[in-house]
């Protein structure tokens, strides 16, 4: 009988934990973007809500505790029915190499039962991962207590934390943006999140990221900022470098990261010249011994654009908080805004000229436009290998991706 072969061969486990109400919504809207190559787990102590749920695998945290009726939006209640179910947590966890928290902190599920998720997979050995959004201010200030509350436990028991404050959302949406897209906008969000770091390990690259890459970046790291850029036409790198450092849903500028993981993704018609634009400006305000790695997608269904995601890790210890007013700018993060952090956009002022007079005749020298026959081909490709291997206005991160 013929063997099947899978889709994906994804060596690294990996498994996304929907704890709560939010956490489940953004499990439904991961499965609907047919994300590959992950395992998903629904877990709640509203029983209805988890008879609705699309996981394949779902768990019925603190049966006893709330008797199937929800926490109530009290963080101790979701703490102790995940711990009356902490062994069926465990058995769901055992045997992964990397597991995904999501959850919406503000709530009584999420906020007392995520950290105790968190504890179980780090003991068991697991890169743990949350990715977590932070009540609107209108929910009022007790939600942003018990939301502020659950994330300092949260950090504590996590290698890397994820944090979207909800009040971003607002800057980035219409004004005749209704109540439900809103939410639907916030679980996207959180979809985005796991989707942007996970695929970088399951889906094959043309410049491959594996597991031990993702490791390095955010193993033990605290909080982490996340953007997701997109550009379009000529200066489609550009645009989505910027848009993904300057992204008004990241709670910190990228500016001092000692960690930074990002992928490309484009067409049949990315250059090297692009990709190298985009690095330089994505690392240009990281720290000066930052670790630096990415990867690069071809998606045919990407020619004349270009998606970049970026994980930025490694921060001194500069923790959100829901409380602390917000004034950043409003910007449509969907459209490809061009807010930058102050910082960062002296820096790019100040080289814009120079760095694309550099680019532009390393463009000329590196990346005809096409050999006439296959001999005349080969022999391009082997003057590329040469120059790119001499030049000195590549990164030097790019040059050992590239083998050079």
């Amino acid at each position: 009988m013929p063997q099947v072969k899978p889709e994906i061969e994804a060596f690294a486990k990996i498994k996304v934990v929907g704890v709560g109400g939010s956490g489940g919504a953004a499990i439904n809207r991961m499965m609907a973007n047919k994300i590959r190559g992950v395992d998903f787990i629904a877990m709640n102590t509203d029983v209805q809500a988890l008879h609705y749920n699309s996981a394949p695998h779902k768990i019925h945290i603190g049966k006893t505790v709330t008797k199937g009726l929800g926490a109530g939006m009290d963080r101790e209640v979701g703490r102790k029915a995940a711990e009356e179910s902490q062994n069926e947590i465990r058995e769901a966890l055992k045997e992964t190499d990397m597991v995904f928290i999501t959850c919406g902190l503000g709530g009584g599920t999420g906020s007392g039962a995520a950290p105790i998720v968190a504890e179980v997979a780090k003991e068991l050995g697991a890169l743990t991962v949350a990715v977590v959004t932070k009540p609107f201010s209108f929910e009022g200030p007790q939600r942003g207590s018990i939301a502020d509350k659950a994330w300092e436990e949260l950090v504590k028991n996590v290698d890397t934390i994820i944090t979207i404050p909800n009040d971003r959302v607002l800057q980035v949406i219409d004004k005749k943006t209704t109540l439900l897209d809103a939410f639907k906008i916030v679980d996207d969000i959180l979809r985005q999140g796991v989707q942007g770091i996970s695929e970088l390990i399951t889906i094959p690259g043309l410049i491959n990221v594996d597991f031990a890459d993702v490791k390095t970046i955010m193993r033990d790291t605290g909080s982490a900022l996340m953007g997701i850029g997109v550009g379009t036409g000529e200066s489609r790198a550009v645009e989505a470098a910027k848009a993904a450092v300057a992204s008004p849903l990241l709670e910190l500028s990228i500016d001092g990261a000692h960690g930074i993981l990002f992928t490309i993704t484009g067409g049949p018609d990315l250059t090297m010249n692009e990709v190298t634009d985009a690095a330089k400006l994505i690392t240009g305000s990281a720290a000066a011994d930052a670790k630096i790695i990415f990867g690069a997608i071809i998606d045919e269904s990407m020619t004349g654009s270009m998606r970049i995601n970026v994980v930025a890790t490694g921060f001194d210890d500069r923790r959100p908080s829901t409380l602390k007013e917000d004034t950043a700018p409003a910007q449509n993060f969907f459209s490809g805004g061009k807010y930058m952090p102050s910082t960062f956009l002296r820096k790019a002022q100040k080289e814009e000229e120079e760095e694309e007079k550099k680019f532009k005749n390393f463009t000329q020298r590196n990346i005809p436009a096409a050999a006439p026959n296959p001999s005349e081909a080969n022999k391009l490709a082997k003057d590329q290998d040469a120059g790119l291997e001499e030049d000195p206005e590549m990164p030097a991160f790019l040059r050992k991706r590239m083998g050079l």
